[in-house]
């Protein structure tokens, strides 16, 4: 370690890595400081058995951003890979997201002209014109037959509770397609590292010091004078103390099984959509990375939602209207700090899909540096 150093960065997930790797490509010196043992946050995969496993979850990087694309090639070895995940739903396997393959199995139907008719028939029995709540505004979109099969209990499951006592808002929109395309994600780009996240991340900070097992905020004095500038990856509220009040997150918590078998399911990650089901989706992690060379054996994840509270992770951001609000007073906050920067999607409560965390980072760096 370095006496001093120009940038502390805290927390080794991609947006924290990306900036390290930015800021040291510039000839600045970076210290890191992670609180877990380990670095990449929640894209951290494990080996178990030669396989790369999705400790956190799985992630599969996906982005119209060529930016981000080429920067993720760059530092990963990247295997293209198209996530085709199928909803289990009684037994039933039924494609995602809503597709023809879907539709077919639904209704019985071969044609675009066909699906559009059940669908709209049934949207139009509903007669929802102003959705209330998350379970109308789903009805008005898509009908009761999908609705009930696919969306109601994965969601309920999801956020702990009733679809009819969550907010119209978190459904936006709903995509369907009326092809036969289940390529889960839209985006021009998209692949899987080999090996796992890890060595991504690890390429990142080569050459950038790192400690792991360091609670920045209880050190927050002694690790502020190590550096010029810090550029914090943590929870929002966390860093002020909560002196507000606490934002909501939602949490999840793994059930990691290995089984003596070459393959266990059809696909990477199969989502289970009934409500009776405690878990919301099983993934299969030697799919997930073409390069994996075990055949003999494959793990397995369990994906259960789960409250949040302190000693837990946080995952998903709660976005209603009062946690906003109270987002944007703590963001207020943010403003009037000096020599400190928030980044990332625990630092601006908000969901980040990968390419975001990157991009950020990007756009962090140019305001740094300009």
């Amino acid at each position: 370690m370095k006496k001093h150093y120009d940038y502390l960065i805290v927390g080794s997930g991609i947006s924290g890595s990306t900036m390290a790797r930015l800021l040291s490509d510039a000839g600045k010196t970076v210290l890191v400081v992670e609180k877990r043992d380990e670095v990449g946050g929640n894209v951290h995969t494990d080996l178990i058995d030669g396989i790369p496993v999705h400790t956190y979850g799985p992630h599969i990087f996906h982005t119209h951003s060529k930016e981000a694309w080429d920067f993720f090639c760059k530092y990963a070895d990247v295997a293209p890979y198209v996530n085709r995940v199928f909803a289990n739903y009684k037994g039933k396997l039924i494609s995602m997201p809503f597709n023809m393959h879907t539709f077919e199995a639904l209704f019985g139907v071969k044609t675009p002209e066909e699906a559009k008719e059940v669908i709209g028939k049934e949207i139009e029995k509903e007669g929802i014109k102003e959705p209330k709540n998350l379970e109308e505004q789903a009805l008005s979109l898509v009908g009761r037959t999908i609705y009930e099969t696919l969306i109601k209990g994965y969601t309920e499951k999801q956020w702990g509770r009733d679809a009819t006592e969550l907010p119209a808002s978190i459904i936006k929109r709903l995509p369907i397609r009326y092809e036969y395309n289940d390529n889960y994600f839209n985006d021009a780009y998209q692949g899987e590292p080999k090996g796992g996240y890890t060595p991504f991340i690890e390429n990142l900070l080569k050459g950038v010091d790192v400690i792991t097992g360091v609670d920045y905020l209880a050190n927050k004095e002694e690790y502020d004078e190590k550096a010029d500038e810090v550029i914090y990856t943590g929870r929002l509220d966390e860093y002020f103390g909560f002196e507000l009040g606490h934002l909501e997150w939602r949490s999840l918590r793994f059930d990691v099984k290995k089984e003596e078998v070459d393959s266990f399911q059809c696909t990477a990650v199969v989502n289970y959509t009934e409500r009776e089901v405690p878990y919301t989706r099983v993934s299969e992690h030697k799919k997930f990375d073409p390069s994996c060379t075990n055949h003999h054996s494959t793990i397995l994840s369990y994906e259960y939602p789960d409250s949040f509270e302190e000693g837990k992770i946080p995952y998903y951001v709660v976005n209603d209207a009062k946690n906003s609000t109270l987002a944007n007073k703590y963001k207020e906050k943010v403003a009037a700090l000096n020599n400190v920067y928030f980044l990332g999607r625990l630092a601006n409560y908000q969901y980040y899909d990968m390419d975001d965390a990157i991009l950020s980072a990007f756009e962090l760096y140019k305001e740094l540096t300009k």
